[in-house]
């Protein structure tokens, strides 16, 4: 358990120590600063107050009418400047916390988008390698989103609120073991047990058996929640999924199969909640009886020696108070522990999506099986391996050559590692051993389903560049009118879920389009055509065979009328171990 623990703020460490020696730290550290300073002055105020009590209510015993008065006045100074620095404090606070949270989500942002570590993780999640014993880093959105949200807010008034019950523990403890004085017990023949600062030890005691009983409670409580912002993440990710897959829904009429989905997914929710709401029930019957025991069990502790007029109203007031203050600080854990589970569970995710992308960034960096050369002048394969995530191999020793201005078209039957054989050329596939020579890095991938961004019709058009900056409003009319899309230059500057707005066809269209603005000296195209016909494929490959660049042209296709375009034309079935064997026992 030590051991847990101590991983645990190891991990959170390592999450938030970046940020504080970045080059925000001196802004940082300044905010920090005037937060616990005005944390550490409203402990200052208490500290008066306490006093305070003593001589207010002193004055409504000796009905002293003007001493009253003098001690509202007082108080009126006093809570105006805790108000003060209370406000201040909080406004502050929130501007350390957004700052920090900015700072943390580039920070992960980064790192999830470098060496296309998003697209990794998930081939991870999904079977993949991977050198960690860490969970599956499931929705990483969701980690970025929220639970680095919660991570700051939580390390912010989990600490301050700590250090805050420290500092009054020990302002208070002293004020207390001043004003408690020993505690005569009677012990018979033995004569009598005087026990100084008695109401000291009172208070830790109490605080003492609450906490350790809080902590016995509410343990189960930390793995729950952190099941929870699981099951959470997977139901929206669910029904996200039905809202950008719902014409294909609509047309299969899978209504009640996704009901049945959402359902599932809800039932973990809900089987998850229950056990939370039991065993938040067991612990709220606790603290609640806790804080309520809390509020009388000072003043039957005092009220011998007020009986005994060893003290006065104003000093049973005080001692009150003091004992209420030694009391809340020691119940630190007891009143925070939900928050520490939150807490708790959110750096465990962080932790475990961290060291996943850690994992990631070691593998790049490392020796790698599939070798990419660039600089060359022509795209070339040498005995190159293909494998599945899980180690079986899929395709063996396969080799390409083309130049400059060859066009190679790559066919097989379905599964036979074609559209992966370019997700290997690409760098997006690490699973394999081999020697790739590319020309260079300007190389465009066009998929099946092109990926069309939110916002403009220009954004979507000039993806991944920046419509504003990379290409003239003539180049993106121009490119539109060449691949057919003229009726949309009209639309450039409209922005919209073209996604949704534009059919498949004149999707792959538009991302044609995108080869004449690029002008990539590479160009991959998986199933490009798949939804135009064949004299609207032709029209294209048109356009792309006279490209003045001459780029090299890697097709991925089962159409016949794909070869009339193309140089070279390779079957995949002869590298395709399954594929091989099977043509083997049938000419057998």
């Amino acid at each position: 358990m030590k051991r847990g623990k101590r991983n645990l703020l190891l991990a959170a460490w390592r999450i938030a120590r970046p940020y504080w020696t970045s080059e925000e730290k001196w802004s940082a550290w300044g905010l920090l600063l005037t937060v616990i300073a005005l944390s550490l002055g409203n402990v200052y105020i208490s500290v008066l107050l306490n006093q305070w009590n003593n001589a207010f209510y002193n004055t409504l015993q000796t009905f002293d009418g003007p001493g009253f008065f003098r001690e509202i006045g007082i108080f009126c100074v006093l809570a105006g400047i805790s108000i003060v620095m209370s406000v201040y404090a909080l406004y502050l606070n929130q501007m350390l916390q957004i700052r920090w949270r900015r700072w943390l989500t580039r920070k992960y942002l980064g790192a999830w988008l470098d060496h296309r570590a998003y697209y990794r993780l998930q081939l991870q999640n999904t079977g993949g390698p991977s050198a960690s014993d860490l969970p599956i880093a499931d929705n990483p959105d969701q980690r970025i989103s929220e639970d680095l949200n919660q991570f700051t807010t939580y390390v912010l008034s989990l600490s301050l609120g700590l250090l805050t019950s420290v500092v009054s523990l020990a302002s208070f403890l002293m004020i207390l073991w001043a004003l408690s004085g020993p505690a005569a017990i009677p012990l018979g023949k033995w004569g009598t047990l005087y026990i100084p600062g008695y109401l000291v030890w009172a208070a830790l005691i109490y605080a003492g058996a609450g906490t350790w009983l809080t902590v016995k409670i509410g343990r189960p409580l930390v793995s729950l929640n952190f099941l929870r912002q699981r099951f959470e993440a997977d139901f929206r990710f669910s029904l996200v999924r039905l809202r950008e897959n719902a014409e294909g829904i609509a047309f299969y009429g899978g209504e009640s199969v996704e009901r049945d989905v959402l359902h599932e997914r809800f039932q973990d929710i809900f089987v998850n909640f229950w056990r939370i709401m039991k065993r938040q029930k067991s612990l709220t019957w606790f603290t609640v009886g806790y804080a309520q025991i809390a509020i009388i069990f000072p003043v039957l502790v005092v009220a011998p020696r007020y009986f005994a007029k060893q003290i006065g109203l104003g000093g049973l007031m005080q001692v009150i108070n003091a004992f209420s203050t030694v009391q809340s600080s020691l119940s630190f854990i007891i009143t925070s522990y939900t928050d520490i589970a939150v807490w708790q569970a959110v750096t465990e995710r962080l932790a475990g999506f961290e060291g996943r992308l850690s994992d990631i960034q070691s593998a790049t960096k490392g020796p790698q099986k599939l070798l990419t050369r660039y600089g060359t002048n022509r795209l070339a394969l040498e005995n190159v391996n293909v494998d599945l995530p899980d180690g079986t191999r899929l395709l063996r020793n396969f080799s390409l050559n083309a130049c400059a201005g060859e066009r190679v078209l790559i066919t097989g039957p379905s599964g036979g590692g074609k559209s992966t054989l370019l997700r290997v050329v690409a760098g997006l596939w690490p699973f394999g051993r081999g020697t790739i020579d590319l020309c260079d890095r300007k190389i465009l991938f066009l998929p099946q389903r092109p990926y069309l961004p939110l916002g403009t019709l220009a954004r979507a058009l000039a993806y991944p560049r920046d419509s504003e900056s990379s290409y003239s409003t003539v180049q993106l009319r121009d490119a539109l009118e060449t691949v057919g899309l003229g009726p949309l230059e009209d639309k450039l500057d409209i922005a919209d879920d073209w996604s949704q707005r534009l059919s498949l066809g004149e999707q792959q269209r538009l991302a044609f389009a995108r080869i004449l603005l690029a002008t990539p000296n590479l160009v991959f195209l998986d199933e490009a055509t798949s939804a135009l016909d064949e004299s609207s494929e032709a029209e294209l490959y048109d356009i792309l065979c006279a490209a003045p660049w001459r780029p090299i042209v890697i097709s991925v296709g089962h159409r016949s009328t794909l070869r009339r375009f193309h140089d070279q034309v390779i079957d995949l079935a002869p590298f395709n171990e399954r594929f091989a064997k099977e043509d083997a026992c049938s000419v057998a």
